[in-house]
């Protein structure tokens, strides 16, 4: 298979730009600690892996055929982002990220690991770019193209795991730091709340390709 490197580094690139996968993330650490974040990484890897499965089985194909079937999971995913972040902005104050990550973890972490692969598998734009990505780094000539998925699907989603953990630890410094200031906390609230509600706003609008 050629150009691993150049898919890792493409990868990279993506995994960089916010969205609402990176606020999801930083948002679960600031609020409910390092445990529940690294939770709703595993379900975002989740995912991706039932992302690159779809794709290898020709679910983007289904997508160009019947664009309604595309328009139904981009509203699923836009009402369920759009839910989130009016919770974020219902919520008021943090709680004590001490407790959190030592007590009451398993419903917290399925929870998160639940609010992880929602949001990232009712993504559609998800699915489309594993549908475009993937492909070009396939040689039909290196071998069977199954198994240059698999390899290329289990490489997106370890760098993803990587990223997802990165800023999974980020948002749990942030939560600690936030704990001595209500109004730092108010801001993180608001902000965090205010893009999720504008990424779903914007699913809401986008065009199939």
């Amino acid at each position: 298979m050629q150009g691993l490197w150049l898919f890792f580094m493409a990868l990279a690139v993506v995994y960089l730009l916010p969205g609402p996968d990176m606020i999801l993330l930083l948002q679960t650490g600031a609020r409910q600690g390092k445990g529940a974040a690294l939770a709703t990484a595993v379900g975002l890897g989740i995912a991706r892996g039932c992302h690159v499965a779809l794709a290898a089985l020709g679910l983007a194909a289904l997508f160009k055929a019947a664009p309604w079937t595309f328009d139904v999971v981009r509203l699923a995913g836009a009402a369920y982002l759009l839910w989130i972040g009016i919770q974020c902005l219902r919520t008021t104050m943090l709680p004590s990220l001490t407790s959190a990550d030592t007590t009451g973890e398993k419903p917290r972490w399925g929870a998160a690991i639940r609010r992880g692969l929602l949001t990232n598998l009712l993504n559609p734009k998800a699915l489309l770019f594993c549908s475009v990505l993937l492909p070009q780094f396939i040689d039909p000539q290196s071998g069977p193209v199954l198994g240059q998925f698999a390899t290329l699907g289990v490489v997106l989603v370890s760098v993803g795991l990587l990223f997802d953990s990165a800023y999974a630890l980020v948002g749990a410094a942030l939560g600690r730091w936030l704990q001595s200031s209500p109004s730092a906390q108010r801001l993180q609230q608001w902000l965090f709340g205010s893009l999720l509600i504008g990424f779903a706003v914007r699913l809401t609008f986008v065009q199939q390709a």
